[in-house]
């Protein structure tokens, strides 16, 4: 495995698999508990992720600048693996959606601490010829570790073990998640940063890393929260009990699909497979709003727009450490993570109040046409390559 991708990269990648064992045992469930068990609305669903997803991305820029300001990046990485993985579990124990709101909170404080780190050291232990590579191969095993976890929740609650409990079984996968870090991952060693580095000026940047956060961010103002699915898949008559199984089958796609998209990013451009994908998101959008209750258009939609998700995923973050300054690419990761979720927050309170006040197909064809908008503005920001770009 080393000779394909560096020790780094696999490390990280395994302890992404198994942090999402656990995280993905409890996600999926994590809408029906707060509308079924909790009696919260849509919206609340809504607040809930956009708070955590806000919340985490505010710290992703935050724990990049001190990455990139000589902060170890394998402590970053430790200490926040170790924070989500202390508070996930206590979900199990909320008796009221604030509760969950506030424990969500903290779980993405961790994941704002080591994103930007743990992409800035894939970055860094790999050549641009093999970078859409290496984050396709994270992501895939981040995807099939998020399939896993639905299936072992899935399990639990058919051998009659009630949601609080599954919450509670995710501290083991989240242990193993500590001990690989602490034990498999080195030190990686990271150029020292120079005295005084310069700041990272949005002026300043690559005209195209520019267009790719602003139509990032867009996109996610636009994003159906995966939880949303859910619901979406439930209206249509998904049994529960199958919520975690059509959970899992859509990580498996994105895992399947996300390393050759990668690799597809590293021989054909990243623009080209950014364009494919972001253009079949919306196309599946507006599907969805029209979509019968039927297993197979379930299914179908659910799986299919799962893949559109997992296609754009390392050719996104590729181009981030292609177009970003060496000394500052954990910061330049921060401002792209930062913008995306902050975007999520107004993004998914949006799609719930539209949905809880309007109608399901309200909220999905507002999403296609932000993302649309989300789409001009990559196309226009990008337009200069494509036009350059030889025949």
């Amino acid at each position: 495995m080393s000779s394909f991708l560096p020790r780094t990269v696999v490390v990280l990648g395994l302890v992404s698999f198994l942090n999402d064992i656990a995280s993905e045992m409890i996600t999926p469930l994590l809408p029906l508990f707060l509308t079924l068990t909790l009696g919260a609305g849509p919206m609340i669903v809504g607040l809930v992720e956009g708070v955590a997803e806000a919340t985490a991305s505010l710290l992703k820029l935050a724990s990049g600048y001190l990455a990139d300001h000589g902060w170890n990046h394998k402590r970053l990485v430790v200490g926040g693996y170790t924070a989500s993985n202390a508070a996930r579990p206590l979900i199990a124990l909320a008796l009221g959606w604030s509760w969950v709101l506030l424990l969500r909170f903290l779980d993405r404080v961790g994941k704002g601490i080591r994103t930007s780190p743990r992409d800035a050291l894939i970055s860094a232990s790999t050549g641009p010829e093999r970078r859409g590579r290496a984050f396709g191969f994270h992501r895939a095993l981040d995807n099939a570790g998020a399939m896993l976890g639905p299936l072992f929740a899935f399990l639990l609650l058919s051998g009659g073990m009630p949601m609080q409990q599954v919450f509670g079984w995710s501290l083991v996968p989240g242990v193993l998640v500590i001990l690989l870090l602490l034990f498999g991952l080195d030190g990686t060693p990271q150029p020292a940063p120079p005295a005084r580095t310069p700041p990272l000026r949005w002026h300043m940047l690559d005209r195209q890393l520019r267009g790719l956060i602003m139509a990032a961010g867009g996109l996610a103002l636009a994003a159906v929260p995966e939880v949303f699915l859910i619901l979406w898949a439930t209206d249509r008559g998904l049994p529960l009990a199958w919520a975690p199984l059509i959970w899992a089958a859509a990580h498996g796609i994105k895992a399947l699909v996300a390393t050759p998209a990668g690799i597809l990013s590293d021989a054909y451009g990243r623009l080209p497979v950014l364009l494919a994908g972001w253009s079949l998101r919306i196309t599946l959008l507006i599907a969805l709003a029209f979509a019968p209750a039927s297993p197979l258009a379930i299914w179908v939609g659910f799986l299919t727009y799962a893949a559109s998700l997992a296609f754009t995923e390392g050719a996104e973050r590729a181009l981030i450490g292609d177009a970003s300054p060496p000394q500052q690419k954990a910061t330049a990761f921060g401002l792209y993570h930062m913008v995306v979720g902050l975007a999520a927050l107004p993004g998914a309170l949006l799609f719930g109040s539209l949905w809880q006040w309007g109608s399901e197909k309200t909220a999905f064809i507002t999403a296609a046409c932000l993302s649309l908008l989300s789409l001009y503005l990559l196309l226009r920001s990008s337009w200069h390559t494509l036009r350059d770009a030889p025949p």
